[in-house]
């Protein structure tokens, strides 16, 4: 297994900037320890929590910037849809979430191949007008992320020794 470390003065400030730091420092301390590249090797290193916000991270940033036509075009939607990402949010107690993602789920088994591909950027941005099943569901994610982050920064702070050592 890989350390990961967090200094608690950096815990301390990210906690008094908010949640969204809070989580953050998790995510980066996670990002160091693995040298910033999550591979299959280092992914065996890590816990099932540290892969969970990492996924949560990667879900995080690319669907308030792109959507999940987004995500699944840059490679991260066979991480999402066929890992056990839903699952942890329920057991993360994130029931809704869950439940956004096995609702996107379907879109992505009929479309992924199409968005993967490679394209050019008018291709790309062609991809929204011609899946508009994906706006609602992009949406309810804009719509629900603060809430969503609150709930991830008290399950870390619920269970802050599966994300990382704590150092003085």
């Amino acid at each position: 297994m890989i350390e990961v470390k967090i200094k608690d003065q950096t815990l301390q400030q990210a906690a008094s900037e908010g949640m969204d730091a809070f989580v953050q420092a998790f995510v980066d301390a996670i990002n160091e320890a693995i040298g910033n590249q999550l591979t299959a090797e280092n992914m065996q290193q890590l816990n099932a929590d540290q892969i969970t916000l990492l996924a949560w991270s990667i879900l995080h940033e690319e669907v308030m910037d792109g959507g999940f036509v987004q995500l699944i075009h840059n490679g991260y939607g066979a991480f999402i849809f066929k890992n056990p990402f839903a699952a942890a949010m329920r057991e993360w107690g994130i029931d809704d979430l869950k439940r956004l993602i096995r609702k996107v789920h379907p879109l992505y088994v009929k479309y992924h191949e199409q968005i993967e591909k490679d394209c050019s950027d008018d291709e790309f941005m062609a991809l929204f007008e011609q899946m508009p099943e994906f706006d609602d569901f992009d949406d309810d994610f804009v719509e629900n992320e603060e809430r969503w982050t609150a709930m991830i920064a008290h399950y870390i702070d619920e269970h802050i020794d599966q994300f990382a050592t704590i150092e003085g």
